[in-house]
């Protein structure tokens, strides 16, 4: 048994280039494990450079300005772009997040009232006990939710100074990250082996991906909270703004952001419509939109970038949320489509 280990390790590991590429990975995880909290301000900034390439390289490509020039074209429409988001809609998602909390314990009363209605209906299957012990659960969740806001609220207030930093900061970077790029590869290059012919390979299949990853995702979140808001605004139901915005940060978890992002939505409509029609076509017309992201936008918006199992997925998400949290969320997908690349790019054994 030991010898056939021993053997198994030597035909995958004895390589040079798959030692150079393993240390390599094993190195950049190490430095993002230990110092995220550091390197945050360079993470998001890298992650707007990847989603302002394109527009960049379409103009330089396609009027052939010069790439300074619309680097500052690009980088100056999308700073405008986020200071008018930010003025025009986050007043109205706060007055929106403090109504929904204020009328939570509202809408939890009515869901205890209409659950209490299900024993009549379904005696072998449900009981009062069982309510009662869901409902009491239900609710320390809530109040410890809150506890944890008030929480995140008094911390916010303090960190004010550091978001007016990162507001400075992340920008100045994503200009420098698009205006020397190649100045930056070369000078980290100087660090690499010369021998990493097969590092270099599986580096440029994901830079590509992981670009296209970026864009694609954006993209999936405005369509989704565009459509969402659309729908529930076309039923008049409370908090849209909120709730579609919810509903658009959800596609950051596959599949699992969907379910979770439904609970709300299903409990302000029954709030407001009770057990009505509206409400179950509510609920069908959102269903119908969440099918067509998952079959219709994802498949055009990422192609072949993403060619991995929904069990996959589902794992990465979870592993790679739990190392590196937001983050890890956001780029389980492209992190788990590294790892395939490289177990695809190790020799096979005979």
């Amino acid at each position: 048994m030991f010898d056939m280990l021993q053997n198994w390790y030597k035909k995958k590991f004895s390589d040079p280039q798959t030692a150079v590429l393993l240390g390599i990975l094993f190195i950049g995880f190490s430095i993002i494990y230990f110092f995220s909290d550091l390197l945050m301000p360079l993470l998001v900034a890298i992650v707007f450079a990847y989603l302002l390439e394109w527009p960049i390289h379409f103009l330089v490509q396609r009027f052939k300005l010069p790439r300074v020039f619309s680097l500052m074209i690009v980088l100056g429409t999308f700073i405008s772009l986020l200071i008018l988001l930010f003025v025009g809609l986050l007043p109205k998602l706060w007055n929106q997040t403090t109504t929904f909390l204020k009328d939570l314990p509202s809408m939890l009363n009515s869901l205890n009232e209409w659950l209490q209605t299900l024993p009549e209906h379904y005696p072998d299957l449900i009981s009062y006990a069982m309510l009662d012990s869901m409902m009491t659960s239900l609710q320390q969740k809530i109040l410890s939710f809150g506890d944890s806001l008030l929480t995140l609220s008094l911390n916010s207030i303090i960190s004010i100074v550091g978001i007016g930093i990162y507001s400075f900061l992340v920008p100045l970077m994503v200009f420098f990250l698009l205006k020397d790029k190649n100045l930056f590869v070369q000078s980290f290059l100087r660090f690499m082996p010369k021998d990493r012919n097969l590092a270099t390979r599986v580096w440029t299949e994901m830079q590509l991906q992981i670009a296209n990853y970026i864009r694609g995702k954006f993209l999936e979140i405005l369509i989704v909270s565009f459509v969402t808001y659309f729908i529930l605004l076309g039923f008049g139901l409370r908090y849209p703004l909120l709730l579609s915005v919810a509903a658009g940060l959800s596609v950051l978890v596959p599949y699992i952001g969907a379910v979770l992002v439904t609970i709300p939505i299903a409990l302000v409509a029954l709030f407001q419509f009770g057990l009505s029609p509206d409400f179950y076509y509510l609920l069908l017309a959102f269903a119908i939109s969440q099918l067509l992201d998952g079959n219709l936008v994802v498949p055009f918006l990422f192609s072949e970038a993403v060619n991995l199992h929904p069990l996959t997925i589902i794992i990465a998400v979870i592993i790679f949320g739990g190392l590196w949290g937001l983050w890890g969320v956001f780029f389980a997908i492209p992190l788990a489509t590294l790892v395939k690349a490289v177990i695809n790019a190790l020799p096979e054994v005979e």
